[in-house]
């Protein structure tokens, strides 16, 4: 049996772990989607490794020539090493130049090769720090509780930033495991509508509501049922930054440990009598137990409908 070497692991929000095969993995066709993707960290640690190889490798081709580089200093390969790195950076000091033809060759292709490394590491760095980020906190909990009357998910979001989103648009989805009548089991989405789903100035926070009705796929859900499903929920902001005029986009998943049943978010808006209004985020994430402790019957009288599975 032949060994196929896997192409990409992953962990869902649920915590199912997945492994792909037979998709090749060339990230050197792909230099700028790996270089957009990679940490900070590994970012700078690869130019340094890139650069440092690169010298190394010319100071190699500078030896091939004694008396190359005239007032060579120090001596040997490593003054040719710091030649190298003058001549890849264009810097010129002046003491330490080529003086004969086979040096200038070389140096003139270093310069080449030196001036396209800036060029493409500038483009990089200027791409990475215009890439538009959203802070939008998401609380780490959603809740179902009865508001209004009726069964409810609740999530609540806030712009960390404190400036202007404009048009904000949310979007919550519902992934969950269910069977075919043919008893396949199929991986199904399912849009939850919210009561507003747009925010014409998303400032400080946002409480999205779904109702959970006759015709919402969470209709007679329970915890268990929606554990069980291997269900999470995901929710998606966007929207445009009055500051820079980027589009901005961020997203947060659900899964059934985090969303509790009879439970409320800790109100964290606060208005003082003298005038001030207050936002306490310190328990933005914060949820607590109803008093009433009955079981949010999400269906109609006539019995509960189980998630299906």
């Amino acid at each position: 049996m032949a060994i196929r070497r896997a192409s990409l692991y992953r962990t869902l929000p649920t915590g199912r772990q997945i492994v792909t095969y037979g998709l090749p993995r060339r990230p050197w066709q792909d230099l700028y989607h790996l270089f957009m993707t990679m940490s900070w960290p590994r970012l700078f640690a690869t130019y340094g490794s890139v650069f440092a190889l690169f010298n190394l490798v010319f100071a190699g081709l500078y030896y091939f020539q004694a008396g190359d580089v005239a007032n060579l200093n120090p001596g040997g390969y490593w003054g040719r090493f710091f030649f190298s790195v003058e001549t890849l950076a264009t810097v010129g000091y002046g003491d330490m130049h080529p003086q004969t033809v086979y040096a200038h060759v070389i140096a003139s292709v270093e310069i080449f090769f030196g001036l396209m490394g800036v060029a493409l590491i500038t483009g990089m760095m200027f791409a990475r720090f215009s890439r538009p980020t959203a802070r939008i906190l998401f609380a780490r909990h959603a809740v179902v509780r009865h508001f209004d009357g009726r069964p409810t998910l609740m999530l609540r979001a806030a712009n960390e930033r404190q400036n202007v989103i404009m048009e904000a648009m949310a979007q919550l989805r519902l992934i969950r495991d269910e069977h075919t009548v043919e008893g396949s089991r199929i991986r199904r989405i399912y849009d939850l509508p919210l009561r507003r789903s747009e925010q014409p100035m998303f400032v400080f926070g946002w409480t999205l509501l779904h109702v959970i009705d006759e015709a919402s796929p969470l209709y007679g859900a329970t915890a268990e049922s929606f554990a069980s499903a291997k269900a999470y929920l995901l929710l998606t902001i966007g929207g445009t930054d009055e500051t820079t005029g980027q589009t901005l986009m961020s997203r947060q998943e659900y899964v059934p440990a985090t969303v509790h049943w009879n439970h409320a978010f800790v109100d964290i808006f606060t208005s003082g009598e003298d005038g001030i209004d207050r936002f306490d985020y310190a328990r933005f994430h914060d949820v607590a137990p109803l008093e009433e402790q009955e079981p949010i019957d999400t269906a109609q009288p006539g019995g509960p409908q189980a998630v299906s599975h």
